[in-house]
């Protein structure tokens, strides 16, 4: 052979081409070279030829008829591909941030898994017998439930394991969007059939009967009573009570309360659905009583403010909170490592002078009632809202105002057990019709019969201090005019 002919033949054994794909030897390792969607693509195949060859002819078909190719993805590791997630749910979906944090919770303990498996190298290794694995390793594990590090640990609960695989399968929906997966491969958590897992220790929700309604408002002081009246009344979330203000969110002479978003004030519904309450006349009563006029700041202060305390920012506009946040989210681009995060943390501190309640705050005065009419294992003020749920149902409450009632969003509605679906769309309720519904639904209950003792309560009080201040200024006019009553009160 000669020289020529023996270099040809080691040209020819280092690289062949099949349709608009070529095959490179480099070392002992074949490569890939095409160009998919304008980008140029070498993936890495392996040390054997007839696999090289396998590999080129399909993704060339693939090519060729303009199907994703079987090499054609970019390798992402796990914790890259949950930032890029979770940047997308900051920036392009506008998620809240409570949101963000639960998915970065959920995801975490799939980092943690991944971190002691020395395989998964990419999000693409990542296999159905590796999502198995992680079940059985959400099962053995142990957690704080407040996340606390001084806090009991316990096993996982069931709705806990499901909520985790179900954001972690979302997490591999947008790897698998975004090609960050084998373009045929499926997602490893769709394979686990997460809607079947049972759920046997699951915490059970406690529906507030009428004795326990009425033991616990009983034992509501004066600043605690109108707070979780309304809960009672209206079923707001906690998030939904301590962020309303005056004058827009109540209307006491027409008697509505509207639940409005405010993103310039960092924060915003959960369902990010705005909804109108109607007033029972009580509740109505019972809200003048505690405003006392005031036409400004959060409906609900803080207990401080009851005592005489006044919040630096109490008469303060919407347009003037609003710039307040602004401002102190420039002079904290130091602390948050987003702007969305930075504006929240200065609506906090802006909430916070404005005398807002936090929703913490609400959850320990709920516990401190509870505990006091000796029901300690109710710990969550969302038990209100299930509470409320349930009257309206017991009510015979029409399904669509039950929903605007709620505030849930119509999607969530429309996949429901009531499956009216566009019904909802196409059906508007008069406004008359929700307060008609509400109010037969609440006149039977202890809250409303225990809001009018309040307010007689109330009434009675001011009366024997109106009474008071009449007796005072007729000693002092007496006192005026008579020097015998002046030198006796010297």
């Amino acid at each position: 052979m000669t020289k020529e002919s023996r270099a040809h033949s080691r040209k020819k054994s280092t690289s062949f081409r099949i349709g608009k794909v070529r095959a490179l030897l480099r070392g002992r390792i074949w490569y890939l070279c095409y160009r998919e969607h304008g980008q140029r693509r070498q993936p890495r195949v392996g040390p054997d030829r007839d696999t090289a060859r396998q590999a080129a002819s399909q993704i060339a078909a693939q090519l060729e008829v303009g199907a994703p190719s079987l090499l054609g993805f970019e390798p992402l590791s796990i914790p890259e591909l949950r930032d890029r997630w979770l940047t997308q749910h900051e920036f392009v979906r506008r998620s809240s941030l409570p949101t963000i944090r639960r998915y970065r919770a959920a995801t975490e303990h799939l980092l943690n898994f991944v971190s002691g498996q020395g395989h998964l190298r990419y999000a693409s290794d990542f296999r159905p017998a590796d999502a198995e694995q992680f079940v059985r390793y959400l099962r053995l594990l142990n957690v704080a439930p407040n996340g606390h590090r001084c806090a009991r640990k316990r096993p996982l609960l069931d709705n806990g394991i499901v909520y985790i695989l179900e954001t972690c399968c979302t997490l591999f929906n947008y790897a698998a969007r975004h090609r960050h997966l084998s373009p045929y491969a499926e997602n490893p958590f769709r394979t686990l059939e997460i809607s079947r897992i049972p759920i046997e220790n699951a915490r059970p929700i406690d529906i507030f009967d009428e004795d326990t309604e009425r033991a616990f408002l009983d034992a509501c002081d004066h600043w605690q009573f109108p707070l979780f009246l309304t809960m009672f009344c209206l079923g707001l979330r906690p998030g939904e009570l301590v962020h309303l203000l005056l004058p827009e969110d109540l209307d006491l002479t027409g008697g509505w309360l509207h639940v409005r978003n405010k993103p310039k004030l960092g924060w915003q519904v959960k369902t990010r659905s705005e909804r109108d309450l109607p007033l029972i006349p009580e509740l109505v009563a019972v809200l003048r009583q505690i405003l006392a006029g005031r036409n400004s700041g959060p409906v609900f202060r803080q207990r401080r403010c009851s005592a005489g305390y006044e919040p630096p920012l109490a008469w303060s506009a919407r347009a003037q909170l609003e710039q307040e946040v602004v401002q102190r989210a420039r002079s904290m681009e130091c602390e948050g490592s987003s702007d969305q995060e930075r504006k929240a943390m200065a609506a906090e501190t802006v909430w916070r002078d404005l005398g807002a309640l936090q929703v913490d705050w609400v959850r320990i005065e709920f516990m401190k009632l509870t505990a006091a009419i000796l029901r300690p294992e109710l710990t969550a003020p969302k038990l209100l809202r299930h509470s409320f749920a349930t009257l309206l149902q017991d009510a015979n409450v029409d399904p669509l105002i039950r929903k605007e009632l709620m505030g849930h969003s119509t999607a969530e509605f429309s996949s429901s057990a009531q499956g009216l679906g566009m019904t909802t769309v196409y059906t508007h309720t008069r406004p008359e019709t929700k307060r008609r519904q509400l109010t037969a639904a609440l006149a039977v209950r202890p809250a409303v019969e225990l809001a009018r003792r309040w307010l007689s309560i109330e009434h009675h009080a001011a009366d024997e201090e109106m009474a008071i201040d009449r007796d005072v200024s007729t000693s002092v006019a007496v006192a005026a005019v008579d020097p015998l009553v002046i030198g006796g009160t010297l």
